[in-house]
């Protein structure tokens, strides 16, 4: 075999090597941008969820079918922290709508340690505690669940609320963060990355219609 021959032979395993590793590459980018996407879908999928059981309980903050039972709605609110909040309202327990029975409403984050299950080391369970029943924690991958309130002027009240500042509460802002529970893994690097595809959403100073009642 000639000196030509050899180096034609030499390119074509070169060629091949190249081609191989470039198809090897668009396969893995594809993949990856699987992940991607189906982790963003999902996580976008939570956070209407999350948001829309939020904005249906606070938006019925201080309200009851009989307004008899809960005359003052500004007292609604009987405990405002940055990661917790409880307050009263009228639940529908039954599916049959509200009762007329003054109900209360816990969300509070659990901690990190309780989703060891979970490749995401940030995720944490959202409880919602409605009277005196077992806490249901949301495993939705709620990653931040941050809350400010206002005063009728539109005042940040400064932490801790306690006494009268509770009665203050005119709005709430409410803040979350929702991370994938598994990550997308970007092998092109290394060590592997590992990313949590994530929504932040945030509704400025939610209002319950029901503190215009003063």
């Amino acid at each position: 075999m000639g000196a030509q021959a050899i180096l034609d032979v030499i390119g074509s395993f070169i060629l091949f090597g190249w081609l191989l590793l470039s198809t090897i590459r668009v396969g893995t980018a594809n993949s990856e941008n699987m992940q991607s996407y189906g982790g963003e879908l999902l996580v976008q999928e939570n956070l209407v969820e999350i948001t829309k059981l939020l904005e249906y309980d606070f938006r019925k903050i201080g309200y009851c079918k009989e307004p008899n039972n809960l005359p003052d709605p500004t007292r609604a609110v009987i405990l405002a922290d940055s990661e917790r909040i409880k307050f009263l309202t009228d639940v529908d327990l039954t599916g049959s709508g509200p009762d007329g029975v003054v109900d209360s409403v816990y969300y509070y984050l659990g901690p990190t340690s309780e989703l060891l299950s979970t490749t995401n080391p940030r995720d944490r369970l959202l409880y919602r505690v409605v009277n005196t029943a077992t806490p249901k924690g949301a495993n939705l991958g709620v990653t931040s669940f941050k809350l400010k309130y206002f005063d009728g002027q539109g005042v940040f009240i400064p932490f801790p609320i306690t006494g009268n500042n509770l009665q203050k509460i005119q709005t709430i802002q409410i803040s979350i963060i929702v991370e994938n529970t598994v990550a997308a893994e970007i092998v092109e690097t290394a060590p592997v990355n590992q990313q949590y595809s994530s929504a932040f959403w945030q509704q400025m100073r939610l209002s319950s219609r029901n503190y215009r009642n003063r």
